[in-house]
């Protein structure tokens, strides 16, 4: 059975202030090619379908609009499930109807988990479908006490699942979650909190029975401890902290006895997502830019010391997608005392001590082209001092 796993859509995202919906469209445009290339026999998308509990108007058609696609032109089934970002009454709604024509939509969590099972020619494959809960949830849906984290809420479901699975047939999980193995995840600044003042955290051991369990929530693509279990990361970069990512989709093959084969399906942006860096007029040369997109959304670091006149409209006039813009600030690596100008004070002139400050403050050689600088500011605040 060939699966495409996909995750954290996120449609109706805004990032600094712009709307990410074109960019989105661009995107899931090339998903649609994908399937109709791969022929997947079910398309999963483990959450986080929209950025927001009430997504914008263009947000819902972009929605209708692919999953039409899929699912008509495609003739692919769908197993989506609400993420954290999502409202589970909302997305569920209408389910019932729309399993009819293909869409398994599961919105909110129940006692009994939904169980859609697939056949392909080897027999039944049987998928689990967690929509995200609160533990707070969990706990009033299982009538357990001693559900107090994502950790005990996501035991409290994977044994309720336990009580009924069939070990001799394959089985899928779809969660979204926080799952954690050997090896610290890579998170990334785009994705909301599930938890405030507790753990978020689950075991990546109550997965063990699954042959494969697709997940979502964080936005970097990565497995946790083997092959089998995967997030298959956010179809674009949301924030600056996932410029290395590379974005995609997960193209799962399951063989005969469970095995399973992964391939990374790559997903090209309309606008990549960059930092750059260097003083302003060296970005505004054009050998700087010169193998660039200079249409990519950008945030730029200016290494300027000094004041800078406008430098956001000049960069723009070169660079129209900054988002965002930032001085970098030079520390002291000696451990230098920024509350006196060090041995002898009393007798130095006014640019030693000045010189003394500067150093200790920002860190770097005081130049003679410096020098003569604040030699000038000197020689103006004495004739002003003079009356001069």
């Amino acid at each position: 059975m060939k699966i495409l796993h996909t995750a954290d859509w996120h449609i109706g995202k805004i990032v600094n202030n712009v709307h990410m919906t074109k960019d989105q469209e661009y995107v899931l445009g090339q998903l649609v090619d994908i399937v109709l290339q791969e022929k997947p026999d079910v398309v999963i998308v483990a959450g986080d379908i929209y950025d927001r509990s009430v997504p914008p108007v263009e947000a819902v058609e972009l929605l209708d609009n692919v999953f039409n696609r899929i699912l008509l032109e495609c003739k692919t089934p769908i197993i989506a499930i609400a993420g954290n970002h999502d409202s589970g009454d909302r997305v569920g709604f209408a389910r019932k109807i729309l399993k009819d024509h293909g869409l398994h939509i599961a919105g909110r969590l129940k006692k009994e988990i939904d169980k859609l099972i697939l056949e392909d020619e080897f027999g039944p494959v049987n998928f689990y479908v967690i929509p995200y809960a609160d533990p707070a949830e969990v706990r009033e849906i299982f009538d357990q006490d001693d559900i107090k984290n994502h950790d005990t809420a996501c035991k409290a479901i994977i044994d309720e699942i336990n009580k009924t699975i069939n070990l001799k047939e394959r089985n899928i999980a779809i969660l979204h979650g926080f799952v954690v193995g050997g090896q610290a995840p890579e998170e990334s600044a785009s994705e909301r909190p599930l938890s405030i003042g507790g753990t978020e955290y689950i075991t990546q051991e109550y997965f063990k029975d699954f042959n494969y369990t697709a997940l979502g929530h964080l936005h970097g693509p990565q497995k946790v401890g083997g092959d089998n279990i995967r997030y298959a990361g956010s179809l674009l970069k949301y924030s600056f902290s996932e410029t290395k990512h590379k974005k995609g989709v997960k193209l799962i093959e399951l063989g005969e006895q469970g095995e399973v084969t992964v391939t990374f399906k790559e997903l090209v942006p309309r606008r990549d997502m960059r930092i750059i860096r260097g003083e302003l007029n060296k970005l505004l040369d054009g050998e700087a830019y010169k193998d660039t997109n200079v249409e990519d959304y950008l945030h730029v670091i200016l290494t300027d010391e000094g004041e800078l006149l406008d430098p956001i409209n000049k960069l723009r006039g070169v660079y129209p997608n900054i988002l965002s813009i930032e001085r970098e600030v030079k520390t002291t690596k000696t451990k230098i005392s920024k509350t006196s100008a060090g041995t002898g004070y009393k007798s130095k002139s006014t640019l030693a001590l000045f010189q003394d400050f500067y150093t200790s403050i920002a860190g770097d050689m005081f130049t003679e082209e410096k020098k003569e600088i604040m030699l000038e500011v000197i020689k103006q605040v004495e004739k002003m001092e003079k009356g001069e």
